[in-house]
């Protein structure tokens, strides 16, 4: 499964047991439809946990827009009023950064060089010098 969103906190590196660490965060989704010619707005909050590798965390920040592939479950609970809640989680396997709010000097050295390459070369319309285009 695939779903996009922008992170709602800066990721935390959680230690489970001595030797297993998971990174967890939550994401927010917005939809936007139409209902009898209105138009209406829902946002989804979704818990994230991803066991793979620890060291994404320091690029999961507020705001960030991610792309997760992974399962998604469903936790159903009593609260404390002993009313019926549940709540979504999503076990992710793959995540893709997409940009969003971290600055330009917070973002690895790689993924700025290509957007500077990128940039110059769409600012010259004719491609010219350019033998292999990146696309």
């Amino acid at each position: 499964m695939e779903i996009t969103g922008r992170l709602t906190a800066d990721a935390v590196v959680r230690t489970v047991s001595e030797e297993r660490k998971v990174v967890g965060f939550s994401i927010a989704i917005n939809d936007t439809f139409r209902s009898n010619g209105e138009q209406k707005k829902i946002t989804t909050f979704i818990d994230c946990s991803y066991w793979l590798n620890t060291g994404i965390a320091e690029y999961l920040k507020k705001g960030v827009w991610v792309q997760l592939y992974g399962r998604i479950g469903v936790n159903a609970y009593m609260s404390g009023s002993n009313e019926a809640k549940a709540s979504l989680t999503f076990h992710t396997s793959e995540i893709k950064l997409l940009g969003g709010a971290a600055p330009k000097w917070e973002m690895p050295n790689v993924v700025a060089k290509e957007a500077e390459t990128v940039q110059l070369s769409q600012s010259n319309s004719a491609f010219e010098g350019i033998d292999d285009v990146p696309f």
